[in-house]
């Protein structure tokens, strides 16, 4: 989901809108506007924030990505618990929190 998306159901959660095009705030078109509809100038500081958590926690969906399924993960802890801990290790290292 993008930033403007994610800032738009922060501050609209009530409001129904969709994006035309490529995601700018003229892009906009309310479907059912919200009692306190925000402006744009309330949306573009959201979706500065929206920006910068998406950035801030990439490093979880990274992790995600590269950890092993979680049958595959029980599996190991049972057969290696010290290999599955390695590769959980690993996978920190290379995705670290900031």
């Amino acid at each position: 989901m993008s930033a403007i998306s994610k800032a738009l159901l922060k501050l609209s959660p009530t409001g129904k809108w969709r994006i035309l095009g490529d995601d700018r705030i003229e892009n906009i078109e309310w479907e059912i506007e919200p009692k306190n509809k925000p402006t744009d100038e309330e949306i573009k500081e959201e979706v500065v924030k929206q920006e910068k958590l998406i950035q801030d926690t990439q490093y979880q969906r990274d992790r995600a990505n590269a950890y092993d399924p979680i049958p595959e993960q029980l599996d190991q802890i049972y057969h290696d618990i010290d290999g599955w801990k390695a590769k959980i290790k690993a996978v920190k290292d290379k995705y670290p929190k900031p």
